[in-house]
């Protein structure tokens, strides 16, 4: 397939060329459009109970509140007040897509009014169900009021509307601040304005790659818009590790033949081969998130794997038919100090840094081993007190109207009232709804219960407001017992937000034992195919586990401590988002094991040219050292500037990852892999018998092919 690959980018190399200038231009025209056809967060799991009783209230008439909106100086205790808040109650009901509006002047309810008595708000029921038009109405709504400043307009509709919006922006400003420094990172490190200009277009390519297929698969299911961040993100960074080391590799092989067909085939055969089975790791991993129903983890999934098999079949294809073109001049447009410097990385010694380092490491391998491992399990200590909370108008910055109307409601009136918990029963006549009732107030954690609402002839709603903010465990704790109870022959559903955060954190527990499957077979076969061993695979899970523990650990004292909020600009829920562990660790072990591919492939190559077992993993380290430092800088950098977001799950996403990549490519690969390499020696290598056989006879090896063989 290499080879095949070399003898494309060989006598093609311009129909290549205009082949991928064409997918771009048509990607990005079909494309370009994705995020407004995309949904927002999605946590819900179809089989629970929470959102199968939440249906089932949809299909008997009732709606969720889907907009809330504050009328400040408004006292209803005077005329004045009431005609202001009456004249608003009409100018809602007389939209077209407003179902119903609640507030003091009908119920008679405190609820809706401030402890002082200043301000009151009407809770607004939407008619449409479908996300987009139920956003489309809360956002017409926020429009007629966004110009009187007594009036705020939120709601959880619009919330999801607002971050929609808030996420488009947040993608905006990370790719204006990455890029350009970006570029220069890139010109360090590629040595050269010409080569710097690589990674640029093959991760633009396979974003927009993504983008094409992301709007494709929207027409036939619904895709998260907080899949574009991942994208873009991960599109970059990825490939720039694919262009750093194809680009690296070819200037090895040039400085020794010179540009031409037998080159490429080396390269192709080496690094060509190193960045398939790199994409196939990261691939993997992120495609386990595809096996949780919430639509926000398996977009995240989806996208993912497509930007690491496009960022690599784009590395493998348009990449080489690239420098076939360019040869020589690769090196074109470098200032002489870098020039030098291109030279010197392309003729690899065994003197160098990196060698020097393996080996001073090699030498001591127990105790820096110990003070490594020790070192990342201290760091991950604070993980053992995560605490998890959901997305709600809090994510949103301050000066949204969805965050301000949810901040004042919850500042000044009685509390949760919003997120009531809805119990619902299902074949239960008056007595027996009356009975519910009476069970429902006895109900530790409940504060007040409505009087039964009929839902046609087989529903009974009873609506119960907790004494307990949502998601606290108290709150999460009167649902289980609302679970427990029974009222004759009835049947006793429980949903609302409280339930369904219930629900979701136990549908993620009961997937993520096939997630965590799939990542740790794909990876434990993908690198015994390619190294023959099933030691070192094993070895990297746990440099891997230990890494993951350490970056979480560091989001819990960042985010859920609030310790770098005047830094990061943010303010704490004193949680992380649910979703973060289970997200970073697809992307993070991904990420590592992409790293592990390209430290291992290179001492393997080193093995199988006959270097000693301990001399291979200093040939190793050295020429991959540069290459994998300057890839986790550029990477971090790219998916770091997420961290510019004013959405805080994508800020704690952008750290995590930023963290997990800088971790990796320092203690894990530089410490840890030489200092336990060293004391296992050949039987690093080792396998069974039948394994052994069974590598042998598929025949993956790192050695570089000769002109004459290939």
């Amino acid at each position: 397939m290499f080879d095949a690959l070399a003898r494309l980018a060989d006598r093609r190399p311009r129909r290549v060329g205009l082949l991928a200038i064409a997918f771009f231009l048509l990607a990005g025209a079909l494309g370009g459009s994705v995020a407004e056809r995309l949904d927002p967060y999605g946590a819900d799991d179809p089989a629970t109970e929470a959102v199968e009783a939440r249906e089932r209230l949809q299909d008997a008439g009732y709606r969720h509140p889907g907009a809330i909106v504050v009328v400040r100086d408004a006292p209803i205790a005077t005329g004045a007040g009431q005609a202001k808040v009456a004249a608003i109650a009409r100018e809602l009901r007389a939209m077209p897509d407003v179902a119903q509006v609640s507030g003091y002047l009908d119920t008679r309810l405190r609820d809706f009014v401030s402890a002082d008595g200043r301000d009151t708000y009407l809770s607004v029921t939407l008619t449409p169900t479908d996300d987009k038009e139920w956003q489309a109405a809360s956002a017409e709504i926020a429009d007629r009021y966004a110009n009187d400043a007594d009036v705020i307009v939120g709601g959880p509709a619009l919330a999801q509307e607002q971050v929609n919006h808030q996420v488009e922006e947040d993608l905006r400003r990370a790719e204006l601040l990455a890029f350009p420094l970006l570029f220069l990172l890139s010109f360090l490190f590629f040595r050269s304005l010409v080569a710097a200009l690589l990674p640029v277009m093959i991760g633009l390519l396979a974003i927009v790659g993504t983008f094409l297929i992301l709007r494709l698969a929207s027409e036939v299911g619904s895709i998260s818009i907080f899949a574009l961040n991942l994208t873009t993100g991960l599109g970059l960074g990825l490939a720039i590790d694919y262009s750093l080391f194809i680009v690296s590799r070819y200037r090895e092989e040039i400085a020794k033949d010179g540009p031409g067909l037998a080159a490429m085939r080396r390269v192709l055969a080496t690094a060509g081969r190193t960045v398939f089975f790199s994409s196939l790791t990261v691939a993997a991993a992120l495609a386990s998130l595809l096996v949780f129903p919430q639509r926000f983890l398996y977009s995240m999934g989806l996208g993912g794997a497509l930007v690491a098999l496009l960022a690599a079949l784009i590395s493998l294809t348009v990449l080489p038919a690239v420098l076939t073109l360019l040869g020589t001049r690769v090196n074109s447009l470098s200032p002489r100090f870098l020039r030098r410097r291109a030279e010197a990385d392309a003729r690899p010694t065994e003197q160098g840094f990196w060698y020097r380092l393996s080996r001073f490491v090699m030498r001591r391998p127990l105790p820096i081993a110990t003070f490594s491992a020790l070192f990342l399990i201290v760091l991950g200590i604070p993980f053992l007190g995560i605490k998890f909370d959901t997305p709600d108008a809090r994510i949103l910055p301050e000066g949204a109207s969805a965050r301000d109307a949810y901040d004042i409601v919850a500042e000044e009136f009685p509390p949760n009232r919003e997120v009531p918990i809805l119990v619902v029963a299902r074949g239960a006549d008056r007595a027996e709804a009356a009975a519910l009732q009476r069970r429902v107030r006895a109900t530790e954690g409940v504060a007040v219960v409505r009087p039964p609402q009929p839902l046609g002839r087989n529903l009974t709603l009873i609506q119960a407001i907790s004494d307990n903010p949502f998601p606290a465990d108290a709150s999460r704790a009167t649902v289980r017992q609302l679970r427990e109870i029974g009222v004759g022959e009835a049947e006793i559903e429980v949903t609302g937000a409280t339930a369904e955060f219930v629900d979701f954190q136990g549908s993620l527990l009961r997937h993520m034992p096939i997630a965590l499957a799939i990542v740790v077979l794909s990876t434990l076969v993908i690198l015994f195919l390619m190294t023959g061993s099933v030691v070192l695979p094993v070895k990297s899970l746990i440099m891997n586990m230990l890494n993951l523990s350490a970056v979480f650990g560091l989001l819990v004292l960042i985010f859920q401590d609030g310790r770098l909020e005047g830094l990061l600009s943010y303010t704490g829920t004193g949680a992380l988002e649910q979703t973060m562990p289970i997200l970073l660790f697809a992307v993070a072990f991904g990420l590592s094991t992409d790293y592990a591919v390209f430290l291992l492939s290179r001492i393997k190559e080193a093995r199988d040219n006959g270097a000693s077992d301990s001399e291979c993993v200093a040939i190793g380290l050295e020429r991959t050292g540069r290459i994998v430092t300057a890839a986790a800088l550029l990477f971090a950098v790219a998916i770091g500037a997420f961290a510019t977001s004013q959405i805080i799950f994508i800020k704690q996403n952008g750290v995590g990852t930023a963290l997990a990549v800088l971790i990796d490519a320092s203690i894990i690969r530089a410490l840890l892999v030489p200092s336990l390499m060293e004391p296992l020696g050949r039987w690093n290598w080792w396998a069974p018998a039948p394994l052994r056989r069974l590598h042998e006879r598929i025949g993956i090896s790192e050695a570089a092919a000769e002109p004459g063989n290939a």
